[in-house]
């Protein structure tokens, strides 16, 4: 090698061997001798690595082979060091006939980079197994809303989201919420809280406390924003447990003040009527209590199905006779707001078990949801309610439909809802909630239909003959309730 060339040569900063198609090394640079020692006679994968055959993936090897330049990374053991990573490059020598006469190899010692690479890549690999398995849902969207990416428990939950809109994929929704958190951080960078309710892909509905924050870009700008959802389902069930149950007393109170004003004045009317000897008079004022007793009976019994779920008094009930104490409770309801209500024949032989004061109240509070959202409905100039029912061998359906305000997905799947109510603050967000509980305590469902600015329909289905429960103690409230059916009945 003549000297400039040697000289560059023997400075070359990495590894530099040439090899023969043997794979003796002939050649080696200053920097080559210094960490591996004396090669002379011996192959490179003898000096490089200590073995003692060739390796099995030898970018000499193809380069005798092809005549191209390849490269590799390899692992190599200097003399008084660890395992070295370097990463390999290789180009034919070739004669005055073009013949491949030598292999020129040289190396670069990669290591620092491969562990950095390796630290990297197990920091990505931790904090992605963290994105993974946070024990909340975590969503990445862009400015359009769009979700870029999602973890694995909002995945399960929710579906794939990359690529839907999360009002779409969370609420059903087919324009953003207003107002929406992640379109604020979006605008001022600012961390935001609220809570919402949310649909998971199997229809339940999930309360969940959010948090945004930005995610900012090379230049400081905000390119996504995170969203964390906290599932709080179980705590706002109790607190809405605790809150109903307030909100129960409330306006429970305000009931049985005017259901005692009432008996009072039923029990004034008794009392004058014996002081005159007046039977017309004392008959008047008995009905009055009778009414107004059973009214609270009632409404005591409402208190029961939502905060204990008690049991039904099983007994056998005629669906025809049931439809037409209910249809006769709301009929003046009905006839004040110019609604007609249609009861085509039923088709439902024979009777079928429940508790028939219960299954009253539910079907009223039904067909009063009915006629609320007929009345609040300014766009059609006629409306109705259609009440029927039918059956077989196995069950009996009760299908309440209207041709009111209807409904939109997301008022659907909220319709059962403790507290939600589509009337604003015409409504308690309560008789849904307990005529579900009611058709549920049956044995039984409540299936919706609606499409908004059409109608909607609500369909009963209540099994024929429930299975016996396993006989249980009866508790206090229950032993009054008995109580005061006996009372009832001895008055």
């Amino acid at each position: 090698m003549q000297e400039p060339q040697a000289r560059y040569f023997e400075a070359l900063p990495g590894y530099v061997t040439v090899q023969d198609r043997e794979f003796h090394i002939i050649d080696s640079n200053r920097r080559f001798r210094s960490h591996f020692g004396d090669w002379e006679g011996r192959r490179c994968y003898q000096v490089y690595k200590r073995r003692s055959e060739e390796c099995e993936s030898c970018p000499v090897a193809r380069t005798f082979r092809d005549g191209e330049c390849h490269r590799s990374e390899q692992q190599v053991t200097p003399l008084d060091g660890p395992e070295t990573t370097v990463l390999v490059y290789t180009m034919p020598i070739r004669d005055a006939s073009g013949e491949i006469t030598a292999v020129v190899e040289m190396s670069t010692d990669i290591t620092d980079i491969k562990r950095l690479e390796r630290k990297l890549r197990e920091s990505q690999e931790r904090y992605r197994t963290m994105f993974e398995e946070v024990p909340c849902y975590i969503s990445v969207l862009d400015r359009d809303l769009g979700i870029i990416e999602a973890n694995r428990r909002f995945r399960e939950d929710f579906g794939d989201a990359p690529g839907c809109k999360c009002y779409e994929l969370y609420k059903h929704r087919k324009k953003p919420c207003e107002p929406c958190v992640v379109q604020e951080t979006f605008k001022d960078g600012q961390v935001r809280e609220c809570e919402e309710v949310v649909t998971a892909r199997d229809g339940r509905q999930i309360n969940v406390l959010v948090h945004t924050a930005p995610i900012h870009d090379s230049k400081g700008g905000i390119k996504y924003v995170m969203e964390m959802s906290t599932n709080i389902t179980q705590i706002r069930d109790l607190q809405d447990q605790l809150a109903s149950l307030g909100l129960l007393i409330g306006s429970i109170s305000h009931g049985i003040k005017g259901l005692l004003t009432g008996m009072d004045g039923g029990i004034y009317l008794v009392n004058t009527a014996m002081e005159r000897d007046d039977k017309t008079r004392l008959a008047k004022g008995w009905e009055m209590v009778r009414r107004n007793v059973s009214r609270v009976k009632n409404m005591v019994m409402d208190i029961l199905y939502y905060a204990k779920g008690r049991d039904p008094q099983w007994e056998a009930i005629s669906p025809q006779v049931l439809l037409d104490e209910a249809c006769g409770l709301i009929e003046r309801k009905a006839h004040d707001h110019e609604i007609e209500i249609q009861r085509p024949e039923i088709e439902a032989d024979g009777t079928f078990d429940g508790d028939y004061k219960a299954m009253r109240s539910m079907l009223v509070d039904v067909i009063e949801n009915a006629i609320d959202a007929c009345r609040i409905d300014k766009k059609k100039e006629e409306h109705h309610i259609t009440v029927g029912c039918r059956g077989d061998k196995d069950q009996v359906c009760f299908e309440i439909a209207d041709n009111g305000i209807g409904m939109d997905r997301e008022a659907r799947e909220k319709a059962f809802t403790l507290f939600f109510s589509s009337k604003g603050l015409e409504g308690t967000g309560l008789g849904m909630f307990i005529a579900n509980r009611v058709a549920q305590s049956h044995g039984g469902s409540i299936e919706l239909e609606s499409d908004l600015d059409v109608g909607t329909r609500f369909l009963v289905t209540i099994p024929r003959r429930h299975s016996q429960p396993p006989d249980g103690g009866v508790d206090s409230t229950e032993t009054a309730l008995m109580a005061l059916d006996a009372d009832r009945d001895g008055l």
